[in-house]
């Protein structure tokens, strides 16, 4: 009876959770380990085999890979194949948050600047004084 309750824990104890400082860790062809949807895959003997090629899988590493597979959109097998490979949780307390991207902070329009407004005039004064310039040159030459 021992031994039955020795192997029902073990069978049904939790999964280990890694924190994602060692998880980044594996990000070789010879050592790779992914995040996707809050699970830790080593995938490493998986490289020769995936569709995309070990690029794709080594570009995922180091980060949560959760969009990178769902863009893809793998097939019910492929999700399946994946438990093979299912080595624990992420602690999702060590996961560095994602960063959305933040335009950067403009000026305020301000049309009371003195030097907007005195741009504005000499580009459309300068050439009114050209067209007259050129006008007057025409008039002189011409009467002479």
């Amino acid at each position: 009876m021992d031994i039955f309750v020795t192997c029902e824990k073990i069978m049904t104890s939790d999964p280990k959770v890694h924190v994602f400082e060692e998880v980044a860790k594996h990000n070789k062809i010879k050592d790779c380990w992914l995040i996707i949807h809050g699970k830790v895959y080593d995938v490493t003997p998986f490289m020769d085999d995936h569709p995309g090629g070990d690029e794709v899988l080594l570009s995922a590493t180091g980060k949560d890979a959760t969009n990178d597979f769902e863009d893809v959109g793998h097939s019910d097998s492929s999700r399946e194949m994946m438990e093979k490979y299912y080595i624990g949780e992420i602690d999702t307390a060590t996961v560095p948050l994602k960063h959305s991207y933040v335009p950067p902070q403009q000026a305020a329009y301000n049309p009371d600047k003195n030097s907007d407004f005195s741009i504005k005039i000499l580009q459309f004064l300068v050439p009114l004084l050209i067209l007259g310039l050129a006008f007057g040159v025409r008039y002189y030459t011409k009467e002479k």
